[in-house]
């Protein structure tokens, strides 16, 4: 990486790639990381946001509809999150809160991550902002 950023975003950075190279490119990550750089990962892969991720975020059709643990969730929670098919209660009261979309604004699918997406992708955040 060039100059000093603060974020890296990485979307789908191990989609297509063989098992080698997703190891070196997650590994890239975690130094980034460590060296202090906000991380936030775009994902399809839920196995992966939940390995890679501090916290993570689902938006669901532009709303804010939970927040979990990647220590305790489960690709299951997640995905009925993402699809709207989870319960309200164990979604979370973070919908509610969530500010409506602008008029005429396109429909998200489920997004996933510590800000996510749900056209079966994922978003998982790491490090400090």
């Amino acid at each position: 990486m060039s100059g000093d950023p603060k974020l890296l975003i990485a979307a789908h950075p191990t989609r297509g790639v063989d098992v080698g190279a997703q190891a070196a490119i997650w590994e890239h990550l975690r130094r980034a990381r460590a060296r202090g750089l906000a991380v936030l990962l775009i994902s399809a892969d839920l196995e992966e946001v939940i390995g890679m991720s501090d916290r993570i975020t689902v938006i669901l059709r532009g709303r804010l509809v939970g927040e979990y643990d990647p220590r305790t969730v489960t690709p299951e929670q997640l995905g009925s999150a993402m699809t709207g098919a989870g319960d309200a209660a164990a979604v979370g009261e973070i919908a509610a809160a969530a500010p409506a979309p602008p008029p005429g604004a396109a429909p998200d699918s489920g997004d996933v991550g510590r800000h996510g997406r749900g056209d079966g992708d994922t978003t998982g955040e790491e490090g400090r902002s």
